[in-house]
């Protein structure tokens, strides 16, 4: 058995007409009844999953359908929304009304990122603004909330100092899968290390990156199956998540009834991985690297080479992943250089950023491509 259970992201579910918010209910039944009937709890959703309709969808088919106590609910405030102050309120007591709760379980100020915290310039951003800790604190003093955490999208050292700053957070949740564990901006890796040094639990979120780790280049996925030929490729990744400890849910959005089952069968299954299985995770994940535009083996050449504060190598790594995604734009990646940047120097790049020449060590002039990815990304943050 695995040493963390499995949870069901809200945010993929399945639709008709391909509405976001046409929601296919019996499927969603199904998939819910048998996630359940396995013995599993975890339901994850947002305030704004779904075009903002994901929480009156965990209503209708969870907390409408089942006892309160066969269930627990995550939900997140939009810190992202920029929300006034004195909306803030209104809009948490709307999140008890979607869902149908009196309290929920687990309460995450979602999306905590340097923008947000400190702001572009360093001085506080919109969650100091608007003390969205203190009432978030209140919440949970007033039994609105039974567990305060936090979703976390930016470099370890900003997470270190908010775990020191803010002792209530209880739990982290963060992108936790083998393409990301290592990842110069998502950092994964370091992220889970700070967690557990200051004695937090964490949520895993994104086990297969959004789909993007369920289907691999050929190569790839020889290696994986002549290894375990029964795994399918996505249980992989999740099983990589799975052997984390000090772990609340390892989260997967689940599309079909099928991807609950294989999903539910690989947290039954796993076992912590072997050496063996690792290596040969992580060498699939080189031959993914390299089917990306810039490959992971060119992007070495540059190590140690900075553009406005930030390791050249970070951003071709967070430029290319992006485009092997289902979805380059929406992969995340994408939203991580802003964040970096305004970390090192204080500035949003979306408002442009001074010239810098990029020269590489064996003497080639890099500025345009790395100006390229850069331009994109900006483009493509949100």
């Amino acid at each position: 058995m695995a040493r963390n259970p499995l949870g069901f992201g809200m945010m993929r579910l399945p639709v008709k007409n391909g509405s976001a918010t046409d929601f296919d209910y019996e499927q969603i039944f199904t998939m819910v009844d048998e996630f359940i009937r396995a013995g599993f709890t975890y339901f994850d959703t947002s305030f704004v999953y779904h075009d903002g309709k994901s929480e009156e969808a965990t209503r209708k088919a969870l907390v409408e359908r089942y006892p309160r106590n066969a269930y627990t609910v995550a939900t997140k405030f939009p810190t992202f929304n920029l929300v006034p102050e004195d909306q803030i309120e209104g809009l948490f007591q709307s999140q008890l009304e979607h869902l149908g709760l009196d309290y929920i379980d687990y309460y995450l100020l979602h999306n905590i990122q340097n923008v947000f915290y400190d702001g572009f310039d360093g001085q506080g951003g919109i969650v100091k603004t608007t003390h969205l800790f203190d009432h978030a604190k209140a919440w949970k003093e007033q039994g609105k909330i039974r567990h305060l955490g936090i979703s976390f999208h930016s470099s370890a050292k900003l997470l270190d100092r908010i775990l020191a700053e803010h002792p209530e957070i209880e739990f982290v949740q963060i992108s936790m899968n083998p393409i990301d564990w290592d990842s110069e901006l998502v950092q994964a890796k370091l992220c889970y290390d700070v967690i557990c040094k200051h004695g937090r639990k964490a949520v895993l979120m994104e086990a297969v990156k959004g789909g993007g780790l369920a289907k691999l280049p050929e190569e790839a996925e020889k290696k994986l199956k002549a290894l375990h030929p029964d795994w399918s490729i996505a249980s992989w990744s999740v099983r990589f998540s799975l052997q984390m400890e000090n772990v609340i849910a390892t989260l997967s959005g689940m599309s079909t009834l099928e991807q609950v089952k294989d999903n539910v069968k690989t947290c039954k299954d796993a076992l912590p991985l072997t050496e063996e299985e690792i290596q040969t995770l992580f060498d699939a994940m080189r031959i993914y690297r390299e089917s990306a535009p810039i490959k992971q083996g060119q992007i070495d050449q540059y190590q140690g080479i900075m553009y406005h504060g930030v390791p050249v190598t970070a951003i071709l790594q967070a430029y290319s992943i992006c485009q092997i995604q289902p979805d380059p734009g929406y992969s995340d990646d994408n939203n991580y250089l802003k964040n970096a940047i305004a970390e090192a120097e204080h500035v949003d790049f979306r408002q442009g950023l001074s010239k810098q020449t990029v020269i590489a060590a064996n003497g080639d002039d890099i500025t345009k491509m790395v100006e390229d990815t850069v331009q994109w990304l900006t483009e493509n943050t949100f």
